[in-house]
């Protein structure tokens, strides 16, 4: 299925929107309060700071122009202010000495200092004073006085209040933009409201549709017979049928759940609440509960409408999983809610929910009843004619060369998701830009498959002459062993250029097939440990280089054993859960004695394999060196070498002329990494 993510396209009929919050529609900027604000504590600090003018200057005094001015009798009052700073005033012969130009008031003074000095110590500086005036007739003596500035005391409390609401402001301000709320819809009273976005018929933003899904044909009939019925309710009304409530897509990733989703908001004249399932969860207790209720009554003003929730296994995962937080998690809370408001005493006509995950197992069996999603909508893997339907949409806006072929291509894809097509369509034309060309030819979607299947090739990276040959036999032996066993998967092209984590990889071109036997599976572990097995017949020793060979194999016994029951010793019996409970359970589902049993069952058929393997490669051993030599040379053969040095496979499927094809083509298809 195609998985293209479409951007949404704005109305160009659509008026202009002022930018800045405090310009009017007009053009005008609005009068701002926040300037009243500022120029009040402007005035505020002026007057505290200017407001008490000076008739003469006022600087500090050093004490030995102090001890002086004592001594020459010139200071006629000396004020101690809070016993911190002191302010000297002079007399009139003082005046005449320092300030000829002003002159004495009544008092014989100023009315303001004319010298401050700051003292340290109180009782150092009232013994300094005393000690100059030693043997003077009319000694000044000092007045303590107690000031206070009544606009300092304020502002001591009103600048700190007046940060700490500019901070609020700003912090309201923030959360609001963070919560997507423009306004009083993002506060934090607002927490609890729904973050919905929603899609109507007068929005723009949505412009996919029906005919930009390829490849699921029956997922696209039943999503079509729920818009059919928003848009033509009588319909189905008259012969008394009732709408679904609720549509939950199942599928794989990247198989096109949330494209499909968009198709309906595209192609549905009725409102679409879209949102995450994530979006319900938050650190407050309450907030999803809360935002269910809030989701629902917007969409009961707007009905007929649908509501999609994309990853619905983040509040939907079965209750009472979690033993440290039990009925009291706010998850499992954010569940009830959405149960209630599905189906519940309320009543939600013309409402529908549509859902989409990957995790269907994990849901909570009370969601996925009837009478909530009433349908489910399998959105699985597309098969050879939805890949090539895939490829016809993603290949519309390219330019591409003759020899593309999408048949060909759908034919070496199988397994491709449609996010997985979509990234070989653009890794094809990033590819053919990088090299200067004018359109995309074949070689450029084959490089894209290469780049995507077995990464990026490392064609610098330091090989020793004797790992070269190492590895040249190891993919040699995976390419002698699949060619030479009838089940396995054909070849179609081995390379020993370091790809990624691999230092060599194979590409087969599997059948896709709906049911597999038993001596097909046993088959394809022949042909994993073929890799192996051609160093311990050719060397004389094994190396490390089997790590994601041994680790398939082991996972592949282990599943032929206990979930599809073809073992003897085992017997027809599966531990598979397929509800996904027994990934909860503390105990296996078999006791310690059957856990023995299977170990040694599955060590069994893995060495019996391994042993088959040895055995078709010492009797082709002839044909594995030339191959392996091949390999050394050219770096890369493909399937048709494999036809001239062992022949021509003796069985006659209806892959092998698909092979045949794919080798003449040069092609790539699903890999079966080996790393060397």
């Amino acid at each position: 299925m195609d998985n293209k993510e479409t951007k949404g396209a704005g109305n160009p009929n659509q008026p202009t929107q002022p930018n800045q919050p405090n310009q009017k529609p007009n053009g005008k900027r609005r009068f701002n309060l926040y300037w009243i604000y500022a120029i009040l504590f402007a005035v505020l600090i002026g007057v505290n700071f200017f407001g008490r003018g000076s008739v003469t200057p006022q600087e500090d005094i050093d004490q030995g122009k102090l001890l002086e001015m004592l001594q020459k009798e010139e200071i006629a009052k000396i004020e101690l202010i809070n016993k911190e700073d002191a302010e000297i005033f002079l007399n009139q012969k003082g005046l005449s000495h320092y300030f000829p130009d002003v002159k004495a008031g009544s008092e014989g003074t100023t009315t303001t200092p004319n010298y401050t000095y700051k003292i340290g110590s109180l009782d150092r500086f009232e013994e300094l004073v005393e000690t100059a005036q030693e043997g003077i007739a009319k000694p000044v003596y000092i007045n303590n006085v107690r000031r206070s500035n009544w606009m300092s005391d304020i502002l001591a409390w009103v600048i700190p209040f007046g940060l700490l609401l500019v901070f609020y402001i700003i912090l309201m301000r923030g959360m609001g933009r963070n919560m997507g709320g423009g306004g009083g819809a993002g506060s934090i009273f607002n927490i609890g409201k729904s973050r919905a976005q929603l899609y109507d018929k007068d929005s723009n933003n949505v412009n996919v549709t029906f005919k930009d899904v390829a490849g699921l044909e029956e997922a696209k009939v039943e999503i079509m017979e729920v818009v059919d019925f928003l848009k033509n309710p009588e319909k189905y009304t008259k012969l008394g049928g009732k709408i679904p409530k609720g549509v939950l897509l199942v599928g794989p990733p990247g198989t096109g759940k949330t494209l499909l989703a968009k198709s309906v908001a595209g192609e549905a004249n009725v409102p679409f609440f879209s949102l995450s399932g994530s979006d319900f969860v938050e650190m407050f207790v309450g907030v999803g509960a809360s935002r269910v209720r809030d989701l629902f009554n917007n969409a009961k003003s707007k009905a007929p409408c649908i509501i999609f929730i994309d990853e619905i296994d983040a509040i939907g995962r079965a209750r009472g999983k979690n033993a440290l937080t039990g009925g009291n998690d706010e998850r499992e809370s954010t569940l009830n809610q959405l149960l209630t408001e599905m189906d519940g005493f309320g009543t939600n006509s013309g409402v529908i929910v549509l859902a989409a995950t990957n995790r269907a197992d994990i849901l909570d069996k009370a969601l996925l009843r009837a009478g909530r999603f009433d349908r489910q909508i399998y959105v699985e893997l597309p098969d050879i004619v939805g890949r090539k339907e895939i490829f016809e949409v993603h290949m519309r806006g390219l330019k591409l060369g003759p020899d593309v072929d999408k048949d060909f291509l759908a034919k070496q894809t199988p397994g491709f998701s449609g996010a997985d097509i979509a990234n070989v369509c653009n890794e094809a034309a990033l590819m053919a830009a990088r090299k200067g060309k004018k359109e995309i030819d074949k070689q450029d979607f084959l490089d894209a498959v290469d780049r995507i299947i077995g990464g990026l090739e490392k064609k610098n990276k330091i090989i020793t002459a004797e790992e070269k040959k190492v590895i040249a036999f190891h993919e040699a032996g995976h390419a002698t062993t699949s060619w030479l066993l009838q089940y396995a998967h054909p070849l179609v092209k081995v390379t020993i250029v370091p790809r990624g984590k691999s230092l060599g990889a194979a590409w087969y071109l599997p059948e896709e097939r709906q049911i597999t036997t038993k001596e097909q599976m046993y088959h394809e572990m022949i042909a994993t440990l073929g890799g192996r097995a051609a160093e311990q017949v050719v060397f004389g020793q094994i190396s490390t280089g089997a790590l994601s060979d041994l680790e398939k194999v082991t996972k592949q016994a282990f599943a032929m054993v206990t979930y599809y029951g073809l073992d003897e010793e085992i017997g027809n019996i599966s531990y598979y859960d397929s509800t996904g409970q027994q990934d909860y359970s503390l105990t296996k589902p078999y006791s310690e004695k059957t856990a023995e049993t299977i170990d040694r069952e599955v060590s069994r058929l893995v060495e019996k394999a391994y042993q088959e393997a040895l055995a078709i490669l010492t009797d082709h051993r002839d044909g594995l060196t030339q191959l392996a030599n091949k390999l050394i040379e050219k770096e890369v053969i493909f399937g048709e070498d494999l036809e001239n040095i062992f022949g021509k496979r003796p069985w006659g499927h209806a892959e092998d002329e698909k092979l045949k094809d794919a080798a003449e083509k040069a092609s790539e298809n699903e890999p079966q990494e080996t790393n060397a």
